[in-house]
């Protein structure tokens, strides 16, 4: 049975890199802002898992930036996802990552250019011409034939010296492959957008956000041809459009589940909040820097995030700190990802100096100045835990500068990594204590249907405890 119906026009285009570190994500920012002050709703979309790059894409374009992850989703999903929030009458813009054609291995499974083929989006390359002239176009031409059924449509130059240096390159490039080149960004002292180890910072932590992105969008209008990648983007073929993805019954109305959110902790995938959200449970947000008081709740979520950047002031938040620890002594069940599971740990080392946590887990962590683990990871459910059951098989990410350096001795291990590092180099992971689950691996709802559901049912179980209890007293 066919998984397609009508075919719709939906404008769209690829922004990807000839490598890492290109210049994709402040094109693509530029790029949005500027067809927004034409008018156009712009949909943006982030190739692969990410936090930061899609919190910059949602600031820039007004609507909330959705992740496509063929190895975490699988085509199907990626398709239906992207065409539940593609607009007919806009422009969706999709940011690649790393270079076009890497992926997960050597023939580059689940690359950006296999995106653009499975969405029949035109690709638009950006090129870093740092110290090259004629040697881009060799490069460009690769990519072009490396794959030709690859929608490759055109290229942004990043980086050129002057003037000459932009003609010479421009030339080279459409002389040897037929490609046009869309414009030529000058080289520039600095980033536009402050960026630290695990990439850019935050819209949230950035002092002057709207500032940047205005600076962006008129970078882009100056030196690139804004009107010809509208045409291009309009060009695009209509697709079949999915049927949408299935339903789920709202099992969960009268649940309550908490949220921690704020700049030191910011890593949801808005899939995520929704999933919770569509099967019927209340989402409450609670703030680790300002709030001091936890409101009634059966579940709470930690996610990830920068909490060594705000350590002193998280530490310092002894009310919230306190309330937390109480809750937890009552049976509240937490779900702890990556700088969650650090802020649910005892204690957190920041360039020598310690800050006292919530304590839930008693480890000790440190942040450490090279990634610690870094990738997809597939684990399987080993151990007993409110949030899984045994032999369920989870799909996520991992991207972390901490490591553990003691207290693992007293916590459970109830994951069992199939690929991946693991916390303990011996392919353990997802640390419980009680009703408190915290790991590294990032989960996204739509390539795990199962994280709402056990939310849900752990939530279920609080309201249960309750219940119990006061029957008794």
């Amino acid at each position: 049975m066919s998984s397609r119906t009508d075919l719709q026009p939906a404008p769209r285009l690829v922004v990807a890199g000839a490598s890492g570190d290109a210049g994709k994500t402040t094109v693509s920012l530029g790029l949005i802002r500027a067809f927004r002050s034409r008018g156009l709703v712009v949909q943006p979309f982030k190739k692969g898992p990410d936090y930061i790059d899609p919190a910059w894409l949602t600031r820039a374009a007004g609507r909330v930036a959705r992740n496509l992850d063929v190895r975490l989703f699988g085509e199907n999903v990626v398709q239906a996802h992207f065409d539940r929030y593609a607009p007919q009458d806009g422009i969706s813009v999709i940011e690649g990552n790393r270079g076009l054609y890497d992926g997960g291995d050597a023939q580059g499974t689940h690359s950006t250019a296999s995106l653009a083929r499975l969405l029949s989006a035109p690709v638009v390359l950006v090129v870093d011409a740092t110290k090259v002239t004629r040697t881009a176009a060799a490069v460009v031409l690769g990519c072009q034939r490396l794959e030709p059924q690859t929608p490759l449509a055109g290229v942004i130059l990043n980086r050129v010296a002057g003037s000459r240096h932009r003609r010479v390159v421009t030339e080279a490039i459409e002389q040897a492959t037929g490609l046009r080149v869309y414009g030529a960004l000058p080289r520039r002292r600095g980033d536009m957008i402050a960026s630290r180890h695990l990439g850019l910072l935050t819209p949230e932590e950035h002092g002057a956000a709207e500032d940047a992105l205005e600076v962006v969008r008129q970078w882009v209008e100056d030196h690139v041809d804004v009107a010809a990648l509208v045409e291009l983007a309009q060009g695009a073929p209509s697709r079949a459009m999915s049927l949408p993805l299935g339903q789920v019954e709202p099992a969960g109305q009268g649940v309550t589940i908490g949220v921690l959110r704020d700049a030191s902790l910011s890593f949801y995938y808005p899939e995520n909040i929704e999933a919770l959200e569509a099967l019927g449970a209340r989402v409450v947000t609670i703030s680790p820097l300002r709030d001091e008081r936890l409101p009634s709740m059966d579940a709470l979520y930690v996610g990830g995030g920068f909490p060594e950047t705000h350590a002193k002031e998280l530490s310092s938040n002894r009310a919230l700190l306190g309330e937390i620890r109480q809750r937890i002594a009552g049976g509240l069940s937490v779900y702890a990802e990556c700088g969650g599971l650090i802020y649910m740990s005892s204690k957190l080392w920041v360039q020598g100096q310690a800050y006292d946590l919530v304590g839930a887990l008693p480890l000790e962590l440190q942040m450490e100045p090279r990634p610690v683990g870094h990738g997809y990871v597939d684990v399987q459910v080993s151990g007993d835990t409110t949030f899984y059951e045994k032999g369920q098989k989870l799909s996520g990410h991992e991207f972390h500068y901490s490591r553990i350096i003691g207290g693992l001795d007293r916590v459970e291990r109830v994951f069992r990594v199939m690929r991946g590092g693991g916390v303990d180099g011996e392919g353990g992971e997802g640390l419980v204590v009680g009703r408190v689950l915290g790991t590294y691996v990032h989960i996204h709802a739509l390539g795990a249907p199962i994280w709402a559901e056990g939310m849900l049912r752990a939530a279920r179980m609080g309201i249960s405890r309750i219940a119990v209890e006061s029957s008794q007293g």
